[in-house]
């Protein structure tokens, strides 16, 4: 029996990599999916996906650094779909200057990644914070092995902080809204090869190659490999769990 049915599941950051395949896992559970993300194009093709594959989606265009966006895309979907009880915060970028580096780049990257790693997430749950109250929703929070550690090769202080936050708003939370039955959980994916990435695996492959040795399953994640964590914090099977985070890292903390 499908683990997610009756259920409408946001998911920001969908048009690509991990969003596009929760989006895609969470429409084989029976949810009714809204991918949102910055590139509307990208939206509409992860709801062909889905689509396709006999889901039933909407998407919609959504820049989750700004604010009034949020509530107003809020409000489209409480009319045109529903009232929303899953919210996964995926959108993010990485960006891999450090602080020693150049001045101009260091600090847009922290204007840009602080924006939209973590002002996104409170941004996006804000808006849609009574129908998740209403409906004793879900929130499932993309955090990262960042949000424990840094990793130095390349350096990313704002990446770092940003998924650091990310894992205290999520305890922040679940220890305020457990009171109205909404669970909020993280996911800590690892070295995960999506198009995120794929400028930084292809210009360090001496980065990639430690990243694998330090990993205890000797591989880089895939998409699909967030998948059953995102459905398990969404569905029943986790109704005694909040304030958490499951690490889906290959074993990268453990050693």
């Amino acid at each position: 029996m499908p683990l997610l049915t009756s259920h409408i599941a946001v998911i920001t950051g969908a048009g690509s990599g991990i969003g596009r395949a929760i989006a895609l896992g969470y429409a084989r559970e029976g949810a009714r999916v809204v991918a949102l993300d910055v590139n509307a194009e990208s939206a509409a093709e992860t709801a062909k996906l889905v689509s396709d594959a006999g889901g039933t989606v909407d998407s919609f265009a959504l820049d989750v650094t700004d604010r009034a966006a949020c509530v107003a895309a809020a409000k489209k979907i409480a009319d045109a779909v529903g009232p929303v009880s899953i919210l996964v915060n995926n959108a993010g970028i990485a960006r891999r200057n450090g602080m020693t580096g150049g001045a101009d780049a260091v600090i847009k990257d922290w204007e840009d990644i602080i924006a939209i790693n973590l002002t996104g997430v409170f941004n996006v749950t804000h808006a849609l914070l009574g129908p998740l109250r209403a409906n004793k929703g879900r929130i499932v929070n993309i955090g990262s092995i960042q949000s424990f550690v840094h990793i130095r090769q390349p350096s990313s202080p704002a990446y770092t902080a940003s998924k650091h936050g990310v894992l205290g708003f999520t305890k922040a939370l679940a220890a305020e809204l457990g009171k109205d039955g909404v669970r909020v959980n993280a996911i800590g994916p690892g070295f995960i090869e999506t198009p995120l990435n794929a400028g930084t695996r292809a210009n360090n492959p001496d980065g990639v190659r430690l990243f694998i040795e330090h990993t205890p399953l000797g591989r880089a994640g895939q998409p699909e490999d967030i998948v059953g964590p995102a459905i398990f914090l969404a569905s029943d099977l986790s109704s005694y769990v909040t304030g958490s985070i499951v690490m889906a890292d290959g074993g990268y903390r453990a050693v």
